[in-house]
Formats: C-alpha cells, structure tokens, sequence
C-alpha cells in the first residue's frame, strides 16, 4: 500500500475518476468548457499533490500551485460569481 502512495498512484486514481466525471458531465450535455474549468482548479493541485508524493522537485510543484488559483478565478468569473 505505501508503494501505492509513493509512486502517485493514489492521485492517477483520482484525477481517472475526474475524468469520468467530466465525461459523464459533457454526455449530460453541460458545456465542455465549463466541465473543463470546474475540474482543471483540482486537477491541477492533485497533479502538484502527485509531484509532491513521487519526490519532483519543488518547482514542479510550485507551478502547479501557481496554476491553479488563476484558472478557479477564471471559473468563478465564467459563473459571475465575482
């Protein structure tokens, strides 16, 4: 189980089942543009969560954390939410 952990598989799982669910939204006929920015803010963090995990460097991280913030923002604007 601990190798399930370090190798990032545990975030594979997830981000599989994010897949599921963005796909299941867009056959509900949802816009494809707003799956993709409700699901990319947490996608993104869960992939700086997986660099974190396997041991990539900080910078790895770091972007990904730097990415996520302007894409929420971007859907939150899409919802007029701010």
């Amino acid at each position: 189980m601990q190798s399930f952990f370090t190798t990032g598989h545990a975030v594979d799982l997830v981000l599989a089942f994010m897949a599921v669910e963005a796909v299941v939204f867009v056959m509900m006929k949802r816009r494809a543009l707003t799956v993709v920015l409700r699901i990319l803010p947490g996608a993104v963090m869960m992939l700086a969560l997986r660099a974190a995990m396997t041991g990539a460097s900080w910078q790895w991280v770091a972007i990904w954390l730097t990415v996520s913030p302007p894409l929420h923002l971007a859907d939150l604007r899409r919802r007029r939410l701010i």
